[in-house]
């Protein structure tokens, strides 16, 4: 029996936004997005993955019709993103980096402004509802600033679903989290998914994305440098990769590169990406040997997503200015 083809809640295509900014030195123009496309489907969980400034939340912004794109087209939930803009924000939440959540107002009111923005038919009702699916009830009368970080998101999550829209916008939303509340908040968006809600999520974190994400793209420079699943991207870039820190790192990278599906320099770690490290790790150690290069220390890890963004852009995402 075939699979049922997804339905795309977002198809967007060639997505531009330049900035110019204008100081001492002149006016300056950066392309912050440079002809992104994505194909979102109903009820997943789709990450755009990239270093801080790679256009991230530039793209979430044009999608949430909070700016309008240079160029480019979109469908959101079968409307037009340019001629139905107000369509567009019914059918979507959206938190922001900053999360939105005025300090001295109570969640309850802030989350029942939202419904009352959105016109429902019983805004007490959907905020009691909105309040008590996100554990938020017995706080819900306290000025925000008296909630930790974790319980401030939870408010922005709730103020964003408050009209059960069917999809979520969340652009770096445990960014200044503790471990914690970033795990806790983590389990939120997968029982969002579990509901039918899909979930258009940016981050820099890596481990954020592998373990969260259906499906994503990686975007550098305001381009998207791959796409696919974390186990298929990580497959494409190698099975395994063996690091290791060597005398001599240029003359052991060709030593090993008739070995190995791929070797890369990073300053003096030395990446080897193979099919089976388990098996191939002796043959590496014996050729160093032979070749009298001494070792220092020797990792064997599967690929990560930094090791993908690495093969596509020869950085690492760490390298590119985000954390990890």
């Amino acid at each position: 029996m075939k699979e049922p083809i997804p339905q795309m809640i977002i198809q967007a295509r060639g997505l531009r936004k330049t900035f110019t900014t204008r100081s001492r030195k002149g006016a300056q123009t950066v392309e912050a997005v440079r002809g992104v496309d994505l194909d979102v489907a109903e009820g997943e969980i789709f990450g755009v993955l990239g270093p801080n400034g790679a256009g991230k939340t530039t793209t979430i912004r044009m999608l949430a019709t909070l700016i309008v794109p240079d160029a480019g087209t979109a469908t959101i939930a079968g409307h037009d993103l340019l001629r139905e803009p107000a369509a567009v924000r019914r059918a979507l939440g959206y938190v922001s980096q900053a999360g939105g959540v005025e300090d001295t107002t109570s969640a309850r009111a802030q989350v029942l402004m939202a419904a009352k923005v959105h016109g429902l038919a019983d805004p007490k009702r959907a905020t009691a509802e909105v309040l008590a699916r996100f554990e938020l009830t017995e706080l819900a009368d306290r000025p925000a600033r008296t909630l930790s970080g974790g319980q401030k998101q939870r408010v922005a999550v709730a103020i964003g679903l408050v009209h059960n829209p069917p999809l979520l916008f969340l652009d770096e939303p445990t960014t200044g989290l503790d471990p914690q509340n970033r795990a806790n908040l983590w389990e939120r968006i997968r029982q969002l998914r579990e509901s039918g809600t899909g979930v258009l999520l940016s981050t820099h974190y890596l481990d954020e994305a592998d373990a969260l994400c259906d499906r994503l793209v990686i975007v550098d420079h305001g381009v998207i440098v791959a796409e696919g699943t974390p186990a298929e991207l990580k497959r494409e870039v190698s099975g395994d990769v063996i690091s290791l820190r060597v005398d001599e790192p240029e003359r052991a990278a060709a030593t090993l590169k008739p070995l190995a599906r791929e070797t890369r320099l990073d300053d003096d770690l030395l990446r080897v990406y193979v099919d089976d490290g388990e098996r191939t790790l002796p043959v590496l150690l014996r050729a160093l040997q032979e070749q009298r290069l001494g070792l220092t220390s020797i990792a064997l890890d599967r690929s990560t997503l930094d090791d993908v963004f690495l093969a596509k852009t020869g950085r690492t995402l760490r390298d590119a200015g985000a954390a990890a």
